[in-house]
């Protein structure tokens, strides 16, 4: 494995790559990633490089929501098959069918959606600005897509009416309350931390409904040495690197997305080797994606 470390670190030299991993990934993937975060977080960081090639371990989505920032760039995924269920969820036509019913309501469009979704979408919004975002629109009823557990979060949070799309994310799901009670019981001073896209049963006992680079920065600040983490488990492996000290402990050991592990350090040697597999969005889909995402930029 060693020899794979080294051989990636001297092709992303000789071909100025940039390696973007996301929190989920696998742990050798986070330490060999020369940028760490969540999925706007890295397509941006990639656009603010100098780097001629991107490389995006995370799932299709996010290396789209890249090709869309750095139109000019090679975007490649080690695995292309690495799709994300929820995402997959809606599609660009099923927008168009909730427009016929809901005329007047702008769309707001999830990060983690196709580039053809954030196309059709009036607004972007992530995790963590969900709310501003929904705000900021002054229509009365919006139209929330793809994942109906953070929008129902949202809408405990604002006067506006969503309209929910029957998305879902499945590892999410995974994560219920009793596991977070159980873990309670034998971590008493522990602070339960979840993110917005577990159902209302468990934002509704939480400390902390936050993002994951929200649940970064709540443990750095937190004078809590003991956590409970409700979210996929990839990112105990961050939170522990960056925490001396402190304990982490998965609110479910079944919180594991099989898409978000298929990237391996093998397949991102080939990757770089091979110089595949290549993400690009078409430019007329691009540009009005990126006006999506500019807008709640603008915000």
């Amino acid at each position: 494995m060693d020899e794979i470390i080294k051989e990636i670190k001297k092709l992303k030299e000789e071909r100025n790559a940039v390696i973007l991993s996301h929190n989920y990934q696998l742990p050798e993937i986070q330490d060999i990633a020369d940028y760490v975060g969540d999925s706007l977080g890295l397509a941006r960081k990639g656009a603010e490089s100098k780097a001629d090639v991107i490389i995006m371990c995370g799932v299709k989505f996010m290396a789209e929501t890249a090709s869309i920032l750095s139109p000019d760039r090679d975007v490649l995924m080690p695995d292309a098959d690495a799709g994300c269920p929820m995402a997959n969820m809606i599609t660009a036509a099923n927008i168009r069918n909730l427009r016929l019913s809901h005329p007047a309501a702008p769309c707001v469009a999830y990060v983690n959606t196709s580039a053809e979704v954030k196309a059709e979408a009036n607004i972007c919004c992530t995790s963590s600005n969900a709310v501003e975002v929904v705000n900021s629109i002054e229509a009365e009823e919006v139209l929330f897509v793809p994942d109906k557990y953070l929008g129902q979060y949202v809408q405990s949070k604002t006067d506006k009416k969503l309209i929910l799309w029957n998305g879902f994310c499945p590892t999410h799901v995974k994560i219920q309350p009793e596991d977070i009670m159980k873990l309670k019981k034998d971590h008493p001073g522990a602070k339960v931390l979840v993110h917005p896209e577990c159902t209302s049963l468990v934002t509704s006992i939480a400390d902390a409904v936050v993002s994951t680079g929200g649940m970064l920065e709540y443990a750095q600040k937190s004078q809590a040495k003991e956590f409970i983490i409700g979210t996929e488990t990839g990112i105990i492996h961050q939170l522990s690197k960056q925490n001396p000290g402190k304990s982490f402990f998965p609110a479910t050991s079944l919180a594991v997305c099989p898409n978000m592990k298929r990237t391996t350090l093998p397949k991102l040697l080939s990757c770089l080797q091979n110089m595949e597999t290549e993400i690009k969005v078409p430019q007329d889909i691009r540009r009005k994606a990126a006006r999506s995402i500019e807008r709640m930029l603008e915000i």
